[in-house]
């Protein structure tokens, strides 16, 4: 396989697959490749279920995603369908029905939260400061919790409410513990993957994965889980300005 710009370490806690009969994968597996035709072959036939049931990248590699190749919010916007995000219906924290038509003309940013990631405290911290100064310019966050990668969000509605509201002092919307890989991924993460583009495709790598809406509810943007907040700030700006 020819060597590639960035190595790619594929982690769970119960990661024990093996390609053939003769060979046993380690708790950690190094690849150096780049998309999925490359992952796929080296894992088999398994691969599908290892992605299937919400395995991840590990977050740490992710510093070497780049949207240099893409036009500035042109090539996601093209490959959505005629469905915009306002046509789903999610849960709150509190299992309440929400409308996400509710959020017509607004600028969303979207993300996976976990409360025991080790990027949760910087990504907490900033989504809070990015929230507080963009509010009122027409920006809502919306905080999905997902206990999928490294079992990092255990805790219950009102746990995951009380740290966000109480340690970080998050004052924007969080939803119901969802899945966003997998055979019960959540619609709206259906949704967001199937329109927007992405290293290894419609995987979610890990937590504080991020998608930008516009506010015609359309996905024009997504970083991978090492993108800060305030990284994405400036995009954040264009649209509302739009």
């Amino acid at each position: 396989m020819a060597s590639m710009p960035c190595s790619l370490n594929f982690t769970s806690p119960f990661f024990n697959f093996s390609k053939s009969n003769r060979t046993q994968f380690p708790s950690c597996l190094s690849v150096s490749c780049f998309g999925t035709s490359s992952v796929q072959s080296l894992l088999g036939s398994s691969s599908s279920g290892l992605f299937q049931h919400g395995f991840a990248l590990k977050a740490g590699i992710f510093s070497g995603f780049s949207s240099d190749s893409r036009s500035e919010f042109g090539v996601f916007a093209t490959a959505a369908t005629g469905k915009t995000i306002y046509d789903f219906t999610v849960k709150d924290i509190d299992r309440k029905d929400v409308p996400l038509s509710k959020f017509k003309g607004k600028v969303l940013l979207i993300v996976n939260v976990a409360s025991q990631c080790g990027l949760t405290s910087s990504n907490y911290s900033e989504l809070t400061q990015i929230y507080n100064k963009y509010k009122d310019q027409g920006l809502e966050i919306l905080a999905f919790p997902c206990n999928q990668f490294g079992f990092q969000e255990p805790g219950s509605n009102d746990q995951i409410k009380n740290f966000a509201c109480t340690r970080f002092k998050a004052e924007f919307p969080i939803f119901d513990k969802i899945d966003v890989n997998g055979p019960f991924t959540a619609p709206i993460y259906q949704f967001l993957k199937s329109n927007s583009g992405g290293f290894l495709g419609d995987l979610v790598k890990w937590n504080f994965e991020k998608f930008l809406v516009d506010k015609n509810g359309k996905v024009v943007e997504r970083y991978p889980p090492t993108t800060s907040p305030l990284q994405i700030e400036k995009d954040v700006k264009k649209l509302l300005a739009a």
